[in-house]
């Protein structure tokens, strides 16, 4: 006859503690799984709420020495600025500045569009120089410069020189439409007398 030897095992009570153990460390994981989502999801609202606001509102906008915003020549640009600014096909109205407003500027902007600025009468940009890329649209000589997410063009070929500040994923739509208005309110004249 032949006899069968025990087979060796773990003991009852470490078998125990390693499957609470497994169990607890899947429940662990799925908790903070959905802690990490919950933070993610908190963010997300703090991102939206932040643009929001950047959105609405009065904008407030850091002063830039603009010696020239008081001249004739800017106040017949601000004069010849639409009511609404066709971002796309949708009209977004002007829109509050805060105090204290920055002389010779106009904003436009609205809760599902990033604010866009005209400021007119502003110094020689630091940028321009001789050897600068100027873009020509509409007959008007633009110097782009692109930082964060945003795009200055200034206009550099009038008595004046005017910056329009857009998100840049606005398209050239307000660039085009500056152009043709600068084009018909100021003279042109060399970028470099």
């Amino acid at each position: 006859m032949s006899r069968e030897e025990p087979t060796p095992g773990l003991p009852r009570p470490v078998l125990v503690v390693a499957i609470a153990l497994g169990a607890l460390l899947a429940v662990s994981v799925a908790a903070l799984g959905l802690y990490v989502q919950y933070v993610g999801d908190q963010e997300q609202q703090a991102r939206e709420a932040a643009q929001k606001a950047r959105r609405t509102g009065p904008l407030a906008l850091p002063p830039i020495p603009a010696a020239e915003a008081g001249t004739p020549e800017c106040a017949k640009v601000i004069a010849a600025l639409p009511r609404d600014l066709r971002l796309g096909e949708a009209p977004v109205p002007r829109r509050a500045l805060a105090e204290p407003v920055p002389p010779a500027t106009v904003a436009w902007g609205d809760a599902e569009h990033d604010p866009v600025t005209v400021r007119c009468g502003i110094d020689a940009p630091a940028e321009l120089t001789p050897t600068s890329k100027l873009v020509d649209i509409s007959g008007v000589s633009w110097l782009e410069i692109s930082e964060g997410g945003r795009s200055s063009w200034l206009a550099v070929d009038r008595p004046v020189y005017v910056a329009l500040t857009v998100s840049a994923d606005s398209g050239s739509g307000p660039v085009q439409d500056l152009s043709r208005i600068l084009r018909d309110t100021l003279p042109k004249q060399p970028v470099f007398p």
